[in-house]
């Protein structure tokens, strides 16, 4: 799926999520292989919502259940992470709290497989040969992709610092 074809339900879930908090919702980004033209994509769309503070649940947790969310991973020794699915679309919208590095990061990854074309293409290649495995958890193929996507990050922290 292109991405042209998802961004009609990226903007969809953003409205969503918009409605349900309001100003609680402090950043809404789009991140994720779908938010990069060009790259290969399954047709999930990964969402970044940055709160306030992801820990403190009630204050958000019960707004985006009522939404239709469902959370289903907290992930409190990594930045107070919780990961919802979407209630129609096959959405992961990842919770962090503000000023977590973590956002930095996806935002930085993003960033730069949209400007530079050889990252992009080492990314997609990375994706192709680890998609041709068996993996037990889906957690493993992300492992596995992580030396890659450190190095991505760091050229674009450098990339930064020299612009």
């Amino acid at each position: 799926m292109s991405l042209a074809q998802l961004s009609p339900q990226r903007v969809q879930e953003e409205r969503r999520i918009r409605g349900a908090l309001g100003e609680r919702a402090l950043r809404i980004e789009h991140i994720g292989s779908t938010a990069v033209p060009g790259l290969i994509a399954k047709p999930l769309i990964d969402i970044l919502l940055v709160v306030a503070d992801s820990a403190d649940e009630p204050s958000y947790v019960p707004t985006l259940e009522a939404a239709g969310y469902v959370l289903r991973i907290r992930e409190p020794d990594w930045d107070e992470h919780r990961l919802f699915n979407g209630p129609e679309i096959d959405v992961n919208l990842h919770v962090y709290t503000k000023g977590s590095d973590e956002i930095e990061r996806y935002l930085l990854l993003r960033g730069r497989l949209r400007e530079n074309v050889a990252d992009r293409d080492l990314y997609a290649q990375t994706k192709r040969d680890l998609a041709a495995r068996q993996w037990t958890y889906v957690q493993n193929y992300a492992d596995a992709k992580s030396e890659v996507v450190e190095a991505i990050i760091a050229r674009a922290r450098a990339a930064r610092l020299q612009g």
